[in-house]
């Protein structure tokens, strides 16, 4: 099953997916450029639904204001499937003092939210988000990574990260898979197209892990020439049924419906057509619709 937050969804129910996105998000980096408004998010998802996306899932974790409660009705006013996340992202994005709060009990928090509900809602968390650093992991990622590990180990559920600008995906797959024994197919690894190396990215394909590529961004923007390369290189070496496709819109600039664009739309207005014409209908009915249902099913 896939845990929606209007309840669980069979994989084949998922249809076509923004695998990697946020309708609420507030961080101490992005200062003015918070994700907060109903409405807007509303607008968004509408956008999205009107270029025929079918399910969005929020990567937005714990303490950075989901608004949970807010989304099982957006949810039911668009049509659109949204899966919520748990977990916890590098420490720099949280006020001061919050990260030393919930640090002793961070593993009860994921899986409370995972299987009772994400603050006073009864909205369940669908996979745990974290984060490594930059080129490698740090004591807070580790920390953060063995919380997401157990819980993982005691619900099923997929374990999705933020890759600092794309690097120490291999170290995370060291951690996770390799040493607490995470399953490669329960992890997806994001933010892969701001390291737009071909080789590395066949290494991780080849160990089994989900490959996610999002964007594209104002703030990485020099990396989106290298997408349509990117995902030829692994469809040419055999590992289209591993890539999945996200918008990662973070800031209220970016979004299309309210914002400057490109919005969440995009993906399907513009990337899609263009997946079709490269790689044919099938590798982008892959990568939209069956790998999702796949990477984020328990």
């Amino acid at each position: 099953m896939i845990r929606t937050v209007l309840g669980e969804l069979r994989p084949d129910g998922l249809g076509i997916c923004d695998a990697h996105d946020h309708l609420f998000f507030r961080s101490a980096m992005l200062p003015g450029q918070e994700l907060d408004d109903v409405d807007a998010a509303v607008a968004e998802v509408g956008e999205f639904a009107d270029a025929g996306g079918q399910a969005i899932v929020q990567w937005t974790p714990h303490g950075l204001s989901r608004r949970a409660e807010e989304l099982p009705g957006i949810s039911r006013q668009t049509g659109v499937s949204l899966i919520a996340a748990t977990g916890l992202h590098r420490a720099e994005h949280y006020p001061d003092g919050f990260v030393e709060k919930v640090w002793p009990r961070l593993a009860e928090v994921f899986h409370d939210e995972l299987t009772v509900g994400i603050g006073n809602s009864s909205v369940r968390a669908g996979l745990i988000k974290v984060a490594g650093g930059f080129h490698r992991l740090d004591d807070h990622a580790k920390f953060v990574m063995r919380a997401a590990a157990e819980t993982h180990h005691a619900t099923g559920a997929p374990i999705a990260i933020h890759h600092e600008l794309g690097s120490a995906a291999d170290a995370v797959l060291d951690l996770l898979v390799d040493t607490l024994v995470v399953p490669p197919e329960s992890v997806i690894l994001g933010h892969l197209n701001r390291f737009p190396d071909a080789r590395a990215h066949r290494d991780l394909a080849r160990r089994g892990a989900w490959l996610a590529f999002d964007g594209p961004s104002r703030a990485n923007n020099a990396t989106d020439p290298h997408l349509l390369d990117c995902l030829a290189g692994l469809i040419d070496a055999g590992y289209g049924d591993r890539l999945l496709l996200g918008g990662d819109t973070t800031t209220a600039k970016a979004r299309g419906a309210t914002g400057e664009g490109p919005g969440m739309s995009f993906l399907l207005t513009t990337l899609r057509p263009r997946i079709i014409r490269e790689f044919g209908a099938d590798t982008a009915d892959a990568i939209f619709r069956r790998n999702p249902a796949r990477a984020f099913a328990w």
